[in-house]
Order: C-alpha cells, then sequence, then structure tokens
C-alpha cells in the first residue's frame, strides 16, 4: 500500500465515524452563539518571571486557512516567514522557515528551536527547523517565545512550541475531518479523533496536502500522522505517550525565467517518540518526558557537481521540570534539561566528484535550572512580582557556560508593566563538524568554539483600558555575541572556526485587541527592528498586521492583511566576510475566508472558501521567486 493510500484510508476510516455519530444524533439547529475570540494570535501572556509569549490557538489556526507552521504565524507581530511554494517546504531557509525578532537566519545552525508538546523536534545536522516535520493539525496551540527564557528552554535564544489538543473532562469523544481543493490543483485533507474514556484519553490525527504549485517544479506534499495515549493513574499522577511520524516532499522552481537554476527536491522524514510521567497537586506540578527522535533530509538532484546530500539526524533526551508552590506566593521553577545529538551525511555528488559518508561525533549538553518569583501584595491593587534564576550548561565537547535571568512585574487589575533581563546560550551543533569535513583545512578548529551568546533586555506594559480591549506595548534590545564563524586569512593566520560575528538588536511591538461585539473582534500589530548589522536577512525595519472576525448567523468572515517593508533575505551566513546583497521589494496582502455553517454536518460542520492575495499583488520572500497571485481553497469541514 502505498503512504497516499494509507492516509486517505485513515481519512475515510474517520469520515465513516463521523458519519455514524452525526446520523444518530442529527442537530436541527446551530448551537447557542458563542463569543467570537481573536484574530491572527490568540493572547500575549507573560509568566511569573516576566517573560512574554505569544500565542496561536485552534480558532486562529482555522480564521487564517493555516496549512503549515509558516501559514499558521504570518501575521503574527514579531515573526516574519519565508516560503516560494504554496505546500511544501524547501529546505529549512528561504524556501520555508520562521524568524524570531530577527533570530533564525543563521545557516547552517539557527539560533531558533522549535518542539513538539516541550520536546525538540528539529534537523539535527544542521541545526535548524524543518517546517514540514511540525504539522499543525490536531494542535491546540502555538507558543512563540519570544527571546531568551532559561527558566522554560535551553540551548537557544528563541523557540516555538506546539501542543497537541487535550481531551474534555469527562467521558466523550470528538471526530472531525476536513477537506479542501482549489487552485494549482491543491487539494488536502485534515482528520482527527480525540476522546476520553474511564482514566484513559487518546488523540488520533492524519493529515495530507498536495500542490502542483502555481509554477513548474513548485510541487509539494506533506504526509503526517500523530497518536498520543494517556493514562490517569490516580488523582494526581498520569501517564502518556506521543507518537508523530512526518514524510514531505518539496521541489524548487527556480527564479523565474532560469529552468537552470532549479535546484532539484527537498525531501524530510521523521519520527518522534515521547513518555510523559506528569503530577500535580496543590503544592506543585511537574512532568519527566523522554524521548527519541529521528529523521532524513535528502536534497537531491542539486546544481553542479553537488549531487544527492542526505543527512540523517537523531535526537534524544529527557526533559524534567518541576513547579513548586512552598509558601504563600512563592513559585520554585527547576528542572533538568538532558539533550544528546547524532548524524551522518551522504554526499553523492556528481561523477567524477568524490563520494564522502561523514558520521558526525555526538554532542550531548545537560543543563539543570533554577528560578524562584515571590509576588508581595503592595495594597489592595497592586502586586509586586521580583524573580531571578539561573540555567547552567555542561557540554561534552565545549566549554560550560550559565544563563542568568532576571526580571519584574508590577501589576494590578488592568495594567501590567513587565521588565525582564536574561541571557541566551546556543552551542553550536553537528554542522560544525560536518563543515569540517568538507572543508579539511579547518581540521579539528571546531572544537575549541565558545558557545554564542544573546544579552536580552525588554521592557513592556499589558493595558486593559475596558473589558473588551487589550493593548501591549514592548521595546526590546538584544545583544549576540561569539557568533562562530570560519575565517581564512588574512582574517585569521590560518583556516579556523572562530567567535568572531557580533551585532545587536533593538525593536518594538504593539499590538491592539478588541472585541466589539460579541460576534465581532478585530486585531492590529506592529513591529520595528532595528538590527546593526543592516544586512541581516528576514528582519524588515516595519511590518504591521490587521485582522478581523465576524460572525453572523450561519456566517462567519475571516480577513487578515498584512504590510511588510522591503527586507535582504536569503541566510547568514557563517563565513567571515560574508555579506546580504539580495533584497525583495515591500508588499502589502489581504487574504479573506468566508464560511457557512452546515449543521448536518455536525456541531463543527462548515462549507467555507479562501482566498490569498486577495487583490493580487506581486511579492516575494526571495529574490527571483515570485509569490503566487490571486488563488482560492473551497473547503468543507464534519464533526460530531
Amino acid at each position: 500500500m502505498t503512504h497516499t493510500a494509507m492516509w486517505y484510508g485513515v481519512s475515510l476510516s474517520l469520515l465513516s465515524v463521523a458519519t455514524v455519530a452525526s446520523a444518530e444524533n442529527l442537530p436541527v439547529e446551530l448551537p447557542p452563539t458563542t463569543v467570537v475570540g481573536s484574530s491572527v494570535i490568540d493572547q500575549n501572556k507573560t509568566d511569573s518571571f516576566a517573560s512574554l509569549t505569544t500565542v496561536v490557538g485552534q480558532e486562529q489556526i482555522r480564521d487564517l486557512n493555516a496549512l503549515d507552521l509558516s501559514s499558521a504565524l504570518r501575521r503574527t507581530p514579531g515573526v516574519t516567514v519565508s516560503r516560494f511554494n504554496p505546500v511544501g517546504s524547501f529546505g529549512g531557509a528561504e524556501g520555508g522557515a520562521v524568524y524570531i525578532r530577527g533570530m533564525g537566519a543563521s545557516r547552517p545552525g539557527s539560533e531558533i528551536k522549535t518542539y513538539i508538546d516541550g520536546v525538540p523536534f528539529y534537523m539535527g545536522v544542521w541545526g535548524h527547523p524543518l517546517l514540514d516535520l511540525l504539522p499543525i493539525n490536531a494542535m491546540q496551540s502555538i507558543s512563540v517565545y519570544k527571546g531568551p527564557q532559561p527558566q522554560k528552554f535551553g540551548n537557544t535564544f528563541a523557540a516555538i512550541d506546539l501542543t497537541p489538543r487535550l481531551a474534555d473532562s469527562g467521558d466523550n469523544q470528538h471526530g472531525e475531518l476536513q477537506l479542501t481543493g482549489g487552485s494549482f490543483r491543491t487539494a488536502t485533507d485534515q482528520a482527527s479523533l480525540i476522546g476520553r474514556s474511564g482514566d484513559w484519553d487518546y488523540l488520533l490525527a492524519q493529515g495530507a496536502a498536495r500542490s502542483a504549485g502555481d509554477r513548474p517544479d513548485g510541487d509539494g506534499r506533506l504526509n503526517n500522522g500523530l497518536a498520543r495515549i494517556g493514562y490517569r493513574l490516580n488523582d494526581n499522577w498520569h501517564a502518556g505517550v506521543l507518537l508523530l511520524h512526518a514524510n514531505n516532499q518539496a521541489s524548487d522552481p527556480g527564479q523565474e525565467g532560469l529552468p537552470d537554476t532549479r535546484a532539484g527536491q527537498f525531501n524530510t522524514r521523521g519520527t518522534l517518540a515521547s513518555l510523559s510521567l506528569e503530577h500535580e497537586y496543590d503544592w506543585g506540578n511537574g512532568s519527566l518526558k523522554l524521548y527519541h527522535n529521528e529523521g532524513r533530509g535528502s536534497a537531491l538532484e542539486q546544481q553542479g557537481l553537488d549531487g544527492d546530500t542526505i543527512s540523517d539526524f537523531t535526537l534524544q533526551g529527557l526533559r524534567w521540570e518541576e513547579t513548586l508552590r512552598p509558601w504563600h506566593n512563592a513559585e520554585v521553577a527547576l528542572g533538568l534539561d538532558v539533550d544528546e545529538s547524532q548524524g551522518n551525511v551522504k554526499f553523492k555528488r556528481v561523477s567524477p566528484a568524490p563520494y564522502a559518508d561523514f558520521d558526525a561525533p555526538t554532542l550531548r549538553v545537560t543543563s539543570p535550572h533554577l528560578a524562584l518569583s515571590q509576588a508581595f501584595e503592595l495594597n489592595d491593587n497592586w502586586t509586586l512580582t521580583p524573580s531571578a534564576g539561573v540555567r547552567t550548561y555542561q557540554h561534552n565537547v565545549f566549554e560550560s557556560a550559565s544563563a542568568p535571568h532576571a526580571g519584574v512585574l508590577l501589576s494590578t487589575d488592568n495594567v501590567e508593566f513587565r521588565a525582564n533581563a536574561s541571557r541566551g546560550i546556543n552551542y553550536p551543533g553537528l554542522e560544525a563538524s560536518v563543515m569540517s569535513s568538507l572543508i579539511p583545512a579547518l581540521g579539528e578548529s571546531w572544537r575549541d568554539l565558545k558557545p554564542e551568546k544573546l544579552d536580552h533586555q525588554e521592557l513592556g506594559v499589558k493595558f486593559n483600558p475596558i473589558d473588551s480591549a487589550t493593548l501591549d506595548l514592548a521595546v526590546f534590545k538584544d545583544k549576540l555575541q561569539d557568533r562562530y564563524l570560519f575565517a581564512f586569512p588574512p582574517t585569521v593566520s590560518r583556516p579556523s572556526y572562530i567567535n568572531l560575528g557580533d551585532y545587536q538588536i533593538k525593536g518594538a511591538e504593539a499590538s491592539w485587541q478588541q472585541r466589539w461585539t460579541d460576534q465581532w473582534s478585530s486585531f492590529v500589530g506592529f513591529t520595528w527592528l532595528d538590527p546593526s548589522l543592516k544586512t541581516l536577512p528576514y528582519a524588515p525595519k516595519q511590518s504591521l498586521s490587521l485582522g478581523t472576525t465576524y460572525e453572523t448567523g450561519h456566517w462567519r468572515l475571516s480577513a487578515d492583511a498584512q504590510y511588510q517593508k522591503d527586507m535582504y533575505v536569503l541566510a547568514e551566513e557563517r563565513s567571515a566576510g560574508a555579506s546580504n546583497v539580495s533584497r525583495v521589494d515591500s508588499f502589502t496582502l489581504v487574504n479573506a475566508r468566508v464560511g457557512y455553517a452546515v449543521p448536518a454536518l455536525g456541531k463543527v460542520g462548515e462549507v467555507f472558501v479562501a482566498v490569498e492575495n486577495l487583490f493580487d499583488r506581486d511579492y516575494a520572500y526571495r529574490t527571483g521567486y515570485p509569490m503566487p497571485g490571486t488563488s482560492a481553497q473551497l473547503g468543507v469541514k464534519m464533526g460530531f
């Protein structure tokens, strides 16, 4: 049986379950009107350590008609995306990537790491996210951690964490199926079954997408499946297992009018498995997760003599974290991360170029962390919450490091002031040893590298002038030090790796969420970035995002828009002296989705049409790679 047949078989099985359930209990009218949630993002939230997280939920994913991670985050303030295919990400850079406040453009290696339910999942050999391995169907939320947060994540400067859906309390079962088709022979299906029975809870989900692309060789396909099974041991303890598998393919259409610039195909495959044990008491809660994931990225039929490059990776380790409440208004967060990465790269160059097979050395980093926050009630209205903590790092190759952080919150019912200072640590990954194998003159100099450091400072305020409105303002400054590069004479006396690249990023963000009525909400977000490295890719000086959602009767209208100023693109190479000269122009985009509820298809049943690039604007995320003009998808969603 082919992969496609298997995926569609699962879809039809879930559809048959939904159809039978709907026939047994067919609703005759719409359920009571619920309050329309926020557009674009669900919320900005601040933890007790004064760190900011932006959350995108199921409702925003639906209203954006997002098929993958970059389309789900494309309007999030502080986030920039890149891509050039309607379906599928070609590689982990401009063909499909996410950048946070100017971070994430380094290649090889990235300053951003991605997680599924708190477990790392990314290209372990080259050290950057592969978006096609991170399906968003059946996800409860996508959390964007803007800047270092040592109390939560280590060995990264920013993070994106996808949380699978959770079953409702009490015995229940819920199934959904969504099918779409439209421009460029694009077709998708997403199916899920989630529920709880006694002490057991479960989630089964499957997704598939396929498109011929708007240009020759712009095709792509995505296939993924997820399963989570949990068991309640008693009133306080819960155990679970999470499995995820993805198998994808994307092609490079090349620069418009220049077919010789096509770079072949990029195929990805990955499997994640984790075991978890969680507890919750009045005095605290915590979890222990053991994980193992592995995958492959295959760059096939590359230009020139490059031929094929096949990279296999394995990531494994554990995550232990506890949140304790030892006394009134106190929170103690502690934990331990152990992460191990292994990899192999096969270079199958075109004859007469040599064949190479390189096994990267095993890298292991151990990072315990501890933090304390204490809330002081100043009076009946105001609360002051200072906090401090540290994460330490021990590495099996590189020197040890530490990442302190401190913050303070001053809050009342409708105003929250915050200040935060933190350090991020980012160790060189397997990519450093792989590049040394490609450039023998570099020798073993990669072993002498220091970890990269990011010193982050942020001030912010959250204001609720009325119950239905929220204003968030933030200003921040990031200072990156000891960025690792490889250099050649005369920059250095001999070819070697060196910690040479330093730069700063100043910026500001503002967002306004407004619920005008129970049926109408809107969102406005603005980001300003000012990097000292003026050619930093995917760091537009200004970007503005807008969104609105309106619901009346059976109808639901969602629209989103974005203005993004011209910016440098491609990757920030790790070669000393490398510079970016490629730019794309400013652009303004508008997308819309209109849905009509159909109760006969279940309580989530609807038919909808989604239109991208509503006004047919010219834009690109890479020079010579124009994005599609106006395109549309027609879809149906059903469930019980």
